[in-house]
């Protein structure tokens, strides 16, 4: 587990990750698709967020499922990842 720690300008793998009460100041965030990261109470600044492996293929899938007509249950996915899905 990182606590209190100041990322700058860094590529971070985030699977299986957990992160408490950190600050990422222009970094490369990295998400492959593995086990979920955890974060608590951190901020982000200016920092990129890139989807590689399971995770690329995944939102490849989605963008496969919008082109051939599928906008509805894609729509459905981004309001209810956005909280707003009436919950």
């Amino acid at each position: 587990m990182q606590t209190a720690t100041i990322f700058n300008r860094e590529t971070v793998v985030l699977d299986g990750e957990h992160f408490s009460d950190c600050e990422f100041q222009s970094c490369r965030l990295i998400y492959n698709g593995g086990e979920l990261p955890n974060f608590s109470h951190c901020r982000f600044d200016d920092c990129e967020w890139k989807f590689e492996d399971s995770a690329a293929r995944t939102l490849a899938h989605l963008k496969l499922v919008w082109s051939v007509g599928g906008k509805a249950p894609v729509q459905a996915l981004i309001k209810e990842i956005t909280g707003g899905g009436g919950r």
